[in-house]
């Protein structure tokens, strides 16, 4: 591992040298871009497959991801840019050079969301049955696009030593991922520095597919529309919220010292968890032949 641009040191895990585009007839082609590309066809994939299995029209999730694609991504850049503003007032238009990087994925579920609203008002569909099938497209999409991150380099943790540390030369990160802890540790191989860190784009990947697969197993036992939207909320929040006590480059929430991500976190994890107990303890009162779903009963008079 001598020399290696990047390598996992106790898994005995190392790439020599780190590429993060390729070119095509002239053209750079970042695989950041390529990931999240291949991350939203999968999700959108694993979408209609579940709308297939719930007997509904696969090709509404596609109408769907036609706008919702373009705005999350403008959601996930406004989102960034809020937060990280004294980036960017001084040069306005930088906030439209996507290719330097910054987006936030809660960013684009908020965008996704209220896409998704105006998109079932229209189509007077219900919102809540859509989402309980999109949401399984968008961890699926989250689980493969944080690897975009490791081919930059970014969205790593502090200084650990544990199983999975990341040890990544000093000349490929940006020195905005950089603080004084992990300048601390800095090892030193053969005249080359190195950081050495939690692979925090790795804890995120790994948790999202745990909740994939949860999900997939739950998904014919949910009780009403909603559920499974609100066990993503709550799954993807709660790992968020340990990973970003982890990572170095906290978006923060203005001049509180808190990270808005893990502030996110936690209020969507409260809410969800008081609207799954709120919801089920009306259902035991009402009794299971109560229970819908709102896009079978409203398109078909089917149940899921």
């Amino acid at each position: 591992m001598v020399g290696a641009d990047i390598c996992f040191v106790h898994l005995g895990i190392a790439i020599q040298n780190l590429r993060n585009s390729i070119t095509v007839f002239g053209f750079q082609i970042a695989f950041y871009g390529i990931i999240i590309g291949v991350g939203m066809l999968a999700g959108l994939c694993v979408a209609q497959a579940d709308a297939r299995r719930r007997g509904q029209n696969p090709e509404i999730y596609l109408d769907f991801a036609l706008y919702g694609i373009i705005f999350s991504i403008m959601g996930a850049r406004i989102y960034y840019v809020i937060f990280e503003w004294d980036m960017y007032k001084e040069n306005i238009l930088q906030v439209f050079n996507l290719r330097a990087g910054g987006l936030a994925i809660y960013g684009g579920v908020i965008a996704a969301v209220i896409t998704l609203t105006v998109f079932c008002r229209v189509r007077k569909l219900s919102f809540l049955s859509l989402a309980d099938t999109c949401v399984l497209g968008l961890v699926t999409g989250q689980i493969i696009g944080r690897w975009g991150n490791f081919f930059n380099c970014e969205a790593f943790g502090g200084y650990t030593d544990s199983l999975l540390a990341m040890r990544i030369r000093l000349s490929l990160v940006s020195t905005g991922m950089l603080n004084q802890d992990v300048l601390n540790h800095m090892i030193v191989e053969n005249g080359v520095e190195y950081i050495q860190v939690h692979p925090t784009f790795l804890y995120e990947s790994l948790w999202n597919l745990g909740l994939l697969c949860f999900m997939l197993w739950y998904r014919q036992r949910k009780e009403f529309d909603g559920e499974m939207l609100c066990i993503y909320l709550l799954g993807y929040g709660l790992g968020r919220f340990w990973i970003e006590g982890l990572r170095t480059d906290q978006l923060i929430l203005f001049q509180t010292g808190i990270p808005v991500s893990q502030a996110l976190s936690a209020i969507l994890v409260l809410a969800a968890a008081i609207y799954m107990v709120v919801k089920r303890t009306r259902l035991e009162k009402m009794g299971k032949g109560e229970r819908q779903d709102g896009y079978f009963k409203e398109r078909t008079g089917k149940t899921d």
